[in-house]
């Protein structure tokens, strides 16, 4: 349920949450479960629709398994509203940035946001890679930005990162702890640094398994193969990274490899090649694998 005063220095009633792609709507989605008011924000409409469509089965499959009721479900969806208009966050007590990989798109969005929102209200970024204080320094809150960086899928993994930004407060990051709490989820900080904990490891064992793909070390299928048999993994590193989404994956070594000036960062010429020519993964039809 929603925070109250007691629990935190920001009572958080309101969340905005901007960008309706994948991340976007589940976070939108897992807000309003809790019990949040909830505007899912996009500058498409389609973007709206889609992630609309989108939440509606992520819940429906809950009430199939049990996990949610009926009621719970109705009542969710009654908390969300969507809208193309930044403007109708101006009194939400949160807002998650869940846009484009993209430092200056970020930056234009956090300075617009400082512009638009009430003086109390926190900016979070769900940023896999980049700098909070980078983004931070676009606005004249840098105290009340911080990195809110959920997993995929939201709605199931339960892990937040939290990233303190040079200038976040102490008051900004217990209230994204006090948040993850409400939401049913375990908030563990980490530093501003490229990467912060999860893609500064994941990525370059990612990279590697290109690396392995282009040299003809193994196939995709037994590069995975090894990784989930041997190392007992989950999911094989070809089959995740199709899931992230390749471009996404360049991008974050992009930032890894600029910000820490380590070749080891270096994204593998085939990784490249496989973006430029579309090749994105899951959700294009294609990336190491074929999706129909």
């Amino acid at each position: 349920m929603p925070l109250d005063s007691a629990s935190s220095a920001v009572d958080v009633k309101s969340v905005g949450v901007v960008g309706a792609g994948t991340m976007g709507n589940g976070i939108a989605q897992v807000f309003a479960q809790a019990g949040f008011t909830v505007q899912l924000v996009d500058i498409a409409a389609p973007m709206l629709d889609r992630a609309r469509i989108s939440i509606e089965k992520s819940l429906a499959r809950f009430v199939e398994k049990g996990k949610v009721t009926a009621d719970d479900r109705d009542a969710a969806l009654g908390r969300l509203s969507m809208t193309t208009r930044l403007e109708a966050l101006a009194t939400a007590d949160l807002i998650v940035e869940a846009i484009i990989e993209d430092t200056v798109a970020k930056q234009r969005l956090f300075a617009s946001l400082d512009a638009i929102c009430a003086p109390h209200a926190v900016l979070a970024s769900n940023t896999s890679s980049i700098s909070i204080t980078v983004l931070g320094s676009a606005t004249k809150r840098p105290g009340q930005v911080l990195g809110m960086h959920f997993m995929n899928p939201v709605p199931l993994m339960t892990l937040v990162e939290l990233i303190r930004g040079q200038a976040t407060s102490d008051t900004s990051m217990q209230m994204a702890h006090d948040l993850c709490r409400a939401l049913g989820k375990t908030g563990v900080e980490a530093a501003d640094y490229p990467g912060f904990i999860a893609n500064r490891i994941l990525l370059p064992m990612l990279n590697e398994a290109f690396f392995a793909v282009m040299e003809g070390v193994g196939t995709p299928t037994a590069i995975d193969a090894v990784m989930k048999g041997g190392l007992n993994h989950p999911m094989g590193p070809l089959t995740l990274a199709d899931f992230i989404g390749l471009d996404v994956c360049l991008a974050i070594l992009e930032v890894l490899h600029e910000g820490l000036g380590d070749p080891k960062y270096r994204p593998c010429p085939l990784l490249k090649r496989m973006v430029a020519a579309g090749h994105l993964g899951r959700k294009s039809g294609r990336g190491f694998y074929e999706y129909v």
